[in-house]
């Protein structure tokens, strides 16, 4: 079944929906299984009948467009020839209508379902279709980061798990894979809805940078403090990164890079991008 976190960035996606389109209900969720959706977020609705509905791939306008992996819509629910009708007591008992539903995909996989309502049959224009595909791809692209998140991190854990002293040992190759594993999931952080999964990786991020065969004294760690950006950006710079490509990695303007860049190496004493990276790492803010 999904995990908790999942109904946040349905809540948002619906309600920006509703916002963006002036539709008066809104509803969705992401599928249990390769062809089940339940229905968990509801926005707008009167009624409960909604919530809890398990929308089987095929059955219904929801079912239609996880099968179809495409937009689908009705003009009037309760006697469009278009689809079949499986879940009419529940559309009825919130009065519905006009109906778009649009399905969550990701990486070709529909992971979930979004719908879009009005309690009158009229035609939906092209707004509300613009609307709701909005609203599906907000959430596919938090999923996407979520999974992105997921996969780092089971390839991090273990070399994380290692523990310190372990970096003299590895292969330089395998030790610059766990310092753009690092790079990566700071990278990512910001773009976590999930608080739980977003301080994971943040812990693990900072398991990795403890993990450098050159720990850090406590004398250096109280003395250096950089603001979770700052060390973002030195991240990006230990990669190799421009400005510019700091930027794009971050999601930032490159002034603000390097706003940042002189932030940290005016806190670490560095005079040169290098110095910087090297006093990060001995400090223990990089591995």
């Amino acid at each position: 079944m999904p995990e908790p976190v999942d109904a946040v960035e349905m809540r948002t996606a619906l309600a920006g929906l509703r916002r963006t389109s002036g539709l008066p209900v809104a509803f969705g969720g992401l599928l249990s299984d390769a062809r089940h959706a339940r229905i968990a977020e509801l926005d707008g609705a009167r009624t409960g009948a909604l919530r809890g509905l398990v929308i089987s791939a095929g059955s219904g306008l929801g079912g239609k467009a996880i099968a179809l992996a495409r937009p689908c819509a009705v003009t009037d629910y309760p006697v469009s020839r278009h689809i079949s009708h499986e879940y009419d007591t529940a559309v009825a008992a919130e009065g519905l209508r006009s109906v778009v539903a649009v399905p969550v995909v990701v990486r070709r996989t529909v992971r979930g379902v979004l719908y879009g309502a009005l309690r009158t049959p009229v035609s939906l224009g092209d707004r509300t279709f613009d609307a709701a595909v909005a609203a599906a791809r907000d959430v596919e692209q938090a999923l996407a980061v979520r999974d992105e998140v997921r996969e780092l991190l089971a390839l991090t854990r273990e070399q994380a798990a290692a523990g310190p002293g372990t970096a003299p040992g590895a292969a330089p190759g395998a030790w610059e894979d766990v310092r753009e594993a690092h790079r990566q999931l700071r990278a990512l952080a910001p773009r976590v809805a999930d608080p739980a999964l977003r301080d994971a990786l943040l812990a693990v991020c900072g398991r990795l940078a403890s993990a450098s065969g050159a720990r850090a004294t406590p004398a250096a760690v109280m003395e250096v403090r950089l603001a979770p950006r700052e060390v973002d950006v030195v991240a990006c710079v230990a990669a190799g990164a421009t400005n510019a490509a700091a930027a794009r990695q971050l999601g930032l303007r490159p002034e603000t890079v390097k706003g940042y860049l002189r932030s940290a190496m005016r806190k670490l004493g560095a005079h040169t991008r290098l110095e910087a990276v090297v006093a990060a790492r001995r400090a223990g803010l990089l591995p």
